[in-house]
């Protein structure tokens, strides 16, 4: 008797990751997208993107303006809740002293596969700051929240998550004062301090302040980052 051939492990949906994708570069853009730009950014015709907006749409997972064009929807964050539910609850206490204390957007990161990735985030009261979402990823090779989270890795963790890829020097640095640093290296004319933090049962996190420019030294925005990330490990335990 025959068997009907089975698909093998590897096997995805290619309808929800193209979704899944929509979802991603809705969260990293800056503004409003139309369907023709979100359609261009998925690679597909504009009919196929129309109907994954539609599905996600239906779930809240989007919405669209008068103008239609589409943004990331607040079913988003309902999701977004159940994520590391209890580093999220440790650390935005933290975020939103170090913000309107240093008057910048504070946020913590995490490490997805190759990527550096924005997990929550805190913008100052009172002022303008540069802006960073929920979402937001870029290789995990650039930035102070890579490099600190690099720096926080053992050579275990490292070769079983990037076998084959190099260290940053500067992660070896950042091991030793404590600290990372990065200018121009995600978005032109951009800086960023970052301290990793330990989560238990977890790779390293960190946690991070961006800024276009300041007076206030890079030891003394570590020493602040320093201090919440302590509060946080603490609040974990």
């Amino acid at each position: 008797m025959s068997q009907t051939p089975t698909k093998p492990a590897s096997a995805h949906s290619q309808t929800l990751s193209r979704g899944i994708r929509a979802l991603e570069i809705l969260a990293e853009a800056q503004a409003p997208m139309t369907i023709a730009e979100l359609s261009d950014a998925l690679g597909v015709h504009r009919s196929i993107a129309y109907r994954i907006l539609r599905t996600l749409e239906d779930h809240s997972l989007l919405m669209r303006d008068s103008a239609g064009r589409v943004q990331a929807g607040p079913g988003l964050a309902a999701l977004a809740r159940g994520v590391s539910r209890d580093l999220q609850s440790a650390a935005l206490p933290e975020l939103t002293l170090l913000a309107n204390d240093l008057m910048m957007t504070a946020f913590i990161a995490v490490w997805d596969q190759h990527d550096c990735v924005t997990l929550f985030t805190v913008e100052p009261r009172h002022t303008t700051a540069l802006v960073q979402h929920p979402g937001t990823r870029h290789s995990f090779d650039v930035g102070a929240p890579g490099i600190a989270i690099q720096s926080a890795l053992t050579r275990e963790q490292w070769e079983q998550h990037a076998p084959g890829r190099p260290i940053r020097p500067e992660a070896q640095l950042a091991k030793e004062i404590g600290y990372a640093v990065s200018h121009d290296e995600v978005i032109p004319g951009v800086s960023s301090v970052a301290v990793p933090v330990s989560v238990p049962g977890q790779l390293p996190a960190a946690i991070a302040v961006v800024y276009i420019r300041t007076d206030t030294p890079d030891q003394e925005i570590a020493a602040a980052l320093q201090r919440s990330a302590a509060a946080i490990e603490a609040e974990l335990r």
